[in-house]
């Protein structure tokens, strides 16, 4: 079956970290940009962070940076986000997404996992 799939999400107190992992079931993550995105409830879905396919192009959204670091192991068809000083707002879900495009832009990913939960309790 072809599909993403997001693991590692979870409860945690706010200032904790979290570590979020998305692999490629079907398929190798490698030729691809992969991005994080997440959605709180009733707000719209937003971009966090994407990765190139070589590794060398990294975008974070503004309140993440400083916090949150993406990062690839092609050889374990992996991508991460590690997430630290979480705050109660980066409380949603948040999802992985392959872009096919060889200049991502945020809304070039169109490929999407079925999301993961994220809680951060103050």
């Amino acid at each position: 079956q072809v599909q993403l799939v997001e693991s590692g999400g979870g409860m945690v107190q706010s200032g904790g970290s979290l570590t979020l992992s998305c692999t490629a079931s079907g398929f190798t993550l490698d030729p691809y940009d992969v991005g994080w995105f997440r959605q709180a409830p009733g707000k719209e879905r937003e971009g966090v962070s994407f990765i190139s396919s070589m590794g060398d192009r990294k975008e974070y959204m503004s309140s993440v940076k400083g916090r949150f670091t993406i990062s690839r192991d092609d050889a374990k068809n992996m991508v991460y986000l590690q997430m630290t000083s979480l705050k109660p707002e980066d409380t949603a879900v948040y999802f992985c997404a392959t872009s096919r495009e060889q200049e991502s832009d945020w809304k070039d990913f169109d490929y999407w996992g079925q999301g993961i939960q994220v809680t951060v309790s103050s």
